[in-house]
């Protein structure tokens, strides 16, 4: 089966994107577009062009558009413009920016902090899994700009350490994946702390029923602008090439290795259903000489943060994440996506595809479907209209890998020494965030073999009660101890001392 050409969506979009206004002409303050330019932003993409004006003028709006066309900034110039700074101790933050993964929580806080950097503007990201100390130390320093998840922030306002008093720009980022999440009742709780005389933005991909009435509970006359056209999910698909084949598992691992060989490929993402999966495939991986990182729900939030650092400065050049660790991640560079599991649905498969080919770049995308998800993937193959309905088996050893991907003809499923020339997940430290929900290490117990006893806690409050001054030695050896613990009993006859066995 060929590959889906690609089609001039990219370089139509590279061209559009030439002729498109500036974030000046657009109306953003010369301190914020001199602070975009600095890092190579200077025009608008469609959602930025569509949203500046109106949210400029301070109007409540719905921005509709995919992910990675370019949003943040389509909220974060109008929320840096309405505030200003404020050196008082303990200052309330002016603006709120609600997200749903850790993830995208730094990401936001990181493009905010890029955008204000002439105005020295404090951006401050909460989320779970780090300390409470840092967060409620910088908050009582004073903050202008809060971006945080749901759970955190209701955390931190029921501890009285964060106020939302002050907060007169509310900007909900991709609020279906919120409602996916399960969060929107959380995300009440929170706007129901917030004034309501403030400027209010959702950006959302799709717009399902909960999420319109969302915003009617909470806006005042938006506006919904959409910057996408109802063959919008074609041309994602359209945009990217895609190659699905049906893969054996025990081959998989192997073809794997050989497809991450492809000519030209840059940073790639895989993408596995479960945690377990993930990190078997990192473990493998990297045992084959690839440089590799992993994000799943097992591993704690420095970790976490550890492999998303290294994956964006290129130290691993593979990440491994489960769909729901990935949620947000938006790193540019990557040209190829791998689906080492059939995704579940529709929407998760353009998801996952829409890791790439981001901003008008090109992109490749490889799904191995299993013979048990033939069906699932047909379905698939039949909502979006793919030419994939029956998916070319495939081994490592295929021909039309070589050729339809460009992996060398001598590759094998190792790299060679000269060929691992990426620095690794162990050159970027883990940061000591002070994580929370941790469980003791067995290590810092006490009490050596007593430690670790099975018997309940009342059996060892028996060592409370009054014991003879007699030696231990002439204490006697009956059914009924002193301290009354079996176990004592038990050593003493592994001893070979004991009359009782007699």
């Amino acid at each position: 089966m060929p590959a889906v050409p690609l089609t001039g969506a990219q370089l139509s979009s590279t061209e559009s994107l030439t002729q498109a206004p500036t974030f000046r002409e657009l109306g953003a303050d010369d301190d914020i577009a001199q602070a975009l330019a600095d890092i190579g932003i200077e025009r608008a993409f469609p959602i930025q062009e569509m949203t500046l004006p109106l949210a400029l003028e301070g109007r409540d709006l719905i921005g509709q558009a995919k992910t990675g066309t370019g949003k943040t900034l389509g909220f974060g110039i109008p929320l840096l413009q309405r505030i200003t700074r404020d050196d008082t101790p303990g200052a309330a933050p002016q603006a709120l920016v609600v997200v749903p993964t850790r993830e995208l929580c730094v990401q936001v806080a990181e493009d905010l902090e890029q955008a204000s950097t002439h105005r020295r503007l404090r951006v401050l990201s909460v989320y779970g899994g780090r300390a409470y100390e840092p967060q409620v130390d910088a908050l009582a320093k004073g903050i202008e700009v809060v971006v945080g998840t749901p759970g955190r922030l209701i955390d931190l306002a029921n501890r009285g350490s964060l106020d939302l008093s002050r907060v007169g720009v509310l900007v909900l980022d991709e609020a279906d994946e919120m409602l996916d999440m399960g969060f929107l009742p959380d995300v009440e709780r929170i706007v129901s702390q917030i004034p309501a005389s403030r400027q209010t933005m959702l950006f959302s991909a799709t717009m399902p029923g909960q999420i319109v009435a969302l915003a009617r509970r909470y806006m005042t006359q938006p506006t919904h602008i959409r910057a996408a056209d109802p063959g919008d999910d074609r041309a994602t698909v359209d945009a990217i090439e895609q190659h699905v084949w049906r893969a054996h598992p025990l081959d998989k691992p192997e073809l794997l290795a050989r497809v991450l060989q492809s000519d030209g490929r840059g940073l790639t993402m895989v993408f596995t259903r479960t945690k377990r999966k993930a990190q078997k495939i990192m473990d493998d991986l990297t045992e084959r000489g690839f440089a590799v990182g992993t994000v799943h729900g097992d591993l704690g939030q420095g970790a976490r943060e550890q492999a998303l650092r290294a994956f964006r400065k290129g130290k691993v050049d593979v990440l491994v994440a489960t769909d729901v660790a990935a949620r947000g991640i938006d790193v540019d560079g990557v040209t190829h996506v791998i689906n080492y599991e059939c995704p579940d649905d529709e929407k998760t498969y353009l998801h996952r595809i829409g890791r790439t080919g981001r901003a008008g770049a090109s992109g490749v995308a490889v799904t191995f479907v299993d013979w048990e998800d033939v069906a699932r993937w047909q379905m698939i193959d039949k909502i979006l209209g793919l030419p994939f309905k029956d998916p070319l088996e495939t081994y490592s050893t295929s021909d039309h890998v070589y050729t339809g991907l460009g992996v060398p003809r001598d590759a094998t499923g190792r790299l060679t020494e000269e060929e691992r020339t990426r620095a690794g997940l162990a050159a970027e430290e883990i940061e000591d965030i002070g994580e929370t929900g941790k469980k003791p290490k067995p290590k810092e117990r006490r009490g050596g073999d007593r430690a670790k006893s099975d018997r309940p806690t009342s059996d060892r409050a028996r060592s409370d009660k009054p014991k003879s001054d007699k030696p231990k030695s002439d204490q006697p050896k009956s059914e009924k101890s002193g301290d009354g613990a079996p176990r004592r009993r038990r050593r003493t006859r592994r001893s070979g001392a004991s009359s009782a066995e007699a």
